[in-house]
């Protein structure tokens, strides 16, 4: 009840996905579905053993600063944490060069979903590791790698990324961390940072014995001022403690302070001071002066793929709690009969019916967005044609905005009617569905928040790219479309969804021409929310269809068609209501004056 259910993972990766045939990738050859289930079984365990029983403590129990300045994480979470990293989880994708399994990025996906599931927070440490890893090994030296990459793929260090500063959250071209020259050595261009970073989860900790940070700080010019926009930030890697070759000494980074959370409690969230012992601390370049933000994208777009991932596994596991609760509590009797009898099932009121049906199409469709996307990461790096990575790596470009915000927002929504299917008791800590709730608050916050998100889809990804990315997603959705209108029960969807697509692709390109991009931007989030159902609307006809078309008429399948049939009755229809401002061109947000609000 508290995972994600084998045979969902099981129909979206094999029946769906078609996950085996990414073996046929020289990445991947040779690689089994035995193989497949095996590293999911490996990750189910841990995630059941390890990582659940600390759910509960470690929200109660968070992490503190002891007066020595370490990081004290509950004990519990450190031990699930350590346990990921001894079974080797965080080596899943990682090059068999550097001793990884080298396995689909879709299918380490898969394996983490449950390990979120089971601890939203204490999966964040490995998360953020493993982001931080690829980084080092994508752009970092021969040396680099060694010193700071392959500690964390043996599980001896953790890995953070810092980019928000006090004063400087989304707006990164504004951050003053400085980076002062100091020579070179054998791991590369070295430097003295001084700064503060905020927000950093995973900054502190003792889980193991080191924290490797990557930091975005700007490199002063040659009058001493620092430059401005974030073109200018630069990338640095600095451990918490110094690497043996060079003395092995604790760096100079402190944390100064804990953010007391909402929920993700189990997880230290730090605002870390850089060089306020004197000369700086010590940090290295990753690749060249100026760069930092091309090469954090990468981090942060898999972070954000993650964000809806750990969103998803969320609205699941709320959606599985409120499936039992409705099937096991008793009150009331069925519309239209008398009050005499005893009481009966919730389940067997419509309402509720209805809220963990709501409750089920997200949470799967949210998944399969996820694991969609993961398969996009495979194909846009490892695909066995120049065409088939361009057209992966379009769809991904357009689709991560919205893979990190349709999970969060909805999935957040999911999970109020997992509180109000538990009624009185859902709000009490006695049910986990009161903390769930809590942790899907920051999904909607963290990586980005649903305002930026949207200025990404609709402004970078759309008016501001002449659609090319768009275009893409337009096939590949009316070739669904079409598939689907074969399949008896499902062409009156495939309409839906083509005359949808058709709305918002006339919407967005009328907004296009109208040379007034700041109105048009100020609807960016309902057009983000009306996109994001779009979408999880494809997915969910691609998935009826397989569902329709694969061996078997079991309960798994069967549900899939009637959650897809729920998101065409009732989640479609709001898309036009998202998109009404951009229909009527409205101006409100753009122009409303500030002492009217």
């Amino acid at each position: 009840m508290d995972l994600i259910a084998r045979e969902d993972i099981e129909f979206l990766l094999f029946d769906w996905l078609d996950v085996t045939g990414l073996a046929r990738l020289d990445r991947f050859s040779g690689q089994t579905a035995e193989d497949y289930r095996a590293i999911l079984d490996l990750g189910e365990r841990i995630a059941r053993e390890a990582f659940l029983p600390a759910y509960k403590i470690g929200d109660r129990e968070e992490p503190r600063l002891a007066e020595d300045g370490r990081v004290v994480v509950q004990p519990q979470i450190a031990s699930a944490v350590r346990a990921f990293l001894d079974a080797g989880l965080q080596l899943a994708t990682v090059d068999a060069e550097h001793g990884g399994l080298q396995l689909p990025v879709t299918i380490a996906t898969a394996v983490t979903a449950n390990v979120m599931a089971a601890n939203i927070a204490a999966s964040g440490f490995a998360m953020l590791s493993t982001g931080n890893a690829r980084v080092l090994t994508s752009f970092g030296t021969p040396a680099q790698i060694e010193a700071f990459a392959a500690p964390q793929f043996a599980g001896r260090a953790l890995g953070t990324m810092c980019l928000s500063e006090p004063d400087a959250g989304s707006s990164l071209g504004d951050i003053v961390t400085r980076a002062e020259p100091d020579g070179e050595d054998a791991l590369g261009r070295r430097y003295r940072l001084k700064g503060r970073k905020m927000w950093i989860s995973g900054g502190g900790q003792d889980v193991v014995g080191n924290t490797i940070h990557l930091v975005l700080a700007k490199v002063p010019g040659p009058d001493g001022r620092l430059p401005s926009g974030a073109k200018a930030n630069s990338l640095f890697v600095v451990p918490a403690v110094l690497p043996e070759t060079i003395g092995g000494a604790r760096n100079d980074v402190v944390v100064a302070g804990l953010n007391h959370k909402m929920g993700y409690r189990g997880i230290p969230n730090c605002l870390l001071n850089f060089g306020e012992g004197g000369e700086g601390a010590l940090g290295w370049l990753i690749g060249e002066a100026g760069d930092g933000m091309r090469i954090m994208f990468q981090m942060m777009n898999e972070a954000r793929i993650n964000v809806g991932l750990g969103a998803a596994a969320l609205a699941y596991r709320g959606y599985r709690q409120s499936r039992a609760y409705a099937a096991e509590r008793r009150q009331g009797r069925p519309l239209g009969r008398k009050t005499e009898g005893p009481p009966v099932a919730i389940f067997q009121h419509p309402d509720v019916r209805r809220m963990v049906l709501a409750q089920k199409a997200i949470a799967e469709g949210a998944l399969a967005l996820c694991l969609y996307s993961a398969k996009l990461v495979d194909l846009a790096e490892q695909g066995a044609k120049d065409v088939t990575r361009t057209r992966a790596k379009a769809l991904l470009d357009l689709l991560t905005p919205v893979t990190k915000t349709w999970p969060s927002e909805m999935g957040l929504a999911a999970n109020h009617l997992a509180i109000q299917v538990h009624g009185g008791y859902g709000y009490t800590r006695d049910f986990d569905v009161e903390q769930i709730y809590r942790d899907s608050r920051l999904n909607p916050i963290h990586e980005g928040t649903t305002g930026i998100q949207a200025l990404d889809l609709l402004g970078r990804k759309m008016l501001f790219d002449n659609f090319r990315s768009f275009d893409v997603f337009m096939e590949e959705l009316r070739g669904t479309a079409a598939e689907a209108a074969k399949v008896a029960g499902l062409e009156p969807f495939a309409a839906i969804l083509l005359a949808q697509a058709e709305r918002i692709e006339a919407l967005a390109r009328a907004e296009a021409g109208s040379g007034d991009p700041v109105r048009a931007l100020g609807n960016a989030t309902p057009f983000l929310f009306a996109f994001g159902h779009l979408t999880v609307g494809w997915l969910w006809l691609d998935m009826a269809r397989a569902a329709a078309s694969s061996e078997g008429d079991d309960p798994v399948r069967r549900g899939k068609r009637i959650a897809c049939r729920y998101f065409y009755e009732y989640e479609m229809p709001m898309i036009e209501a998202w998109l009404a401002p951009l229909g009527s061109r409205s101006d409100l947000t753009a122009s409303v004056d500030e002492s009217l609000l």
